[in-house]
């Protein structure tokens, strides 16, 4: 699988180990940055440009890194057609994927471990979306918000 994968200082080091990891599993890489350790690099230049990849790239999943999360997954999310979600640990990391067909997992280099975001990257790759018709229609709803700014009709 192609895997987008950014991430400013605060995750420098877990986003190396990752993706040496990846490619370790047979995944093509795609690694938009940080190139080199630079405490005073912004997460937006890094992160925007995965979720870029991502969403030029239908059949890719991505990972944006930085010391909470947080700001990965909003910066991310401002890409268009792009769900990012934030896990911080393997379950919320299944559900992103299962009810939310998220396309990237962001996660908090200052909050997980090496190992903890081994498998919550894991999980995330190996779980497909269920399909689930309701899933679907609120995926849609969102969707269909971003297009048009038109918000779904209150029943």
């Amino acid at each position: 699988m192609r895997v987008h994968i950014g991430g400013d200082h605060a995750a420098y080091e877990l986003q190396r180990a990752l993706v040496t990891w990846l490619g370790e599993q047979g995944h093509d890489v795609v690694d938009h940055g940080a190139a080199s350790y630079d405490e005073l690099d912004d997460y937006p230049v890094f992160v925007l440009r995965a979720a870029e990849g991502v969403a030029a790239e239908p059949d890719s999943l991505g990972i944006v890194l930085g010391g909470s999360g947080n700001g990965e997954q909003m910066a991310a999310n401002k890409v268009k057609g792009v769900r990012a979600a934030l896990c911080y640990n393997t379950e919320l990391a299944q559900l992103a994927r299962q009810h939310n067909n998220a396309q990237i997992i962001s996660i908090g280099g200052r909050f997980n471990t090496v190992e903890e975001a081994k498998e919550m990257v894991k999980v995330f790759l190996e779980t497909p979306f269920s399909g689930v018709e309701r899933h679907q229609r609120r995926i849609d709803m969102v969707s269909d918000y971003e297009k048009s700014g038109q918000l779904p009709p209150q029943e």
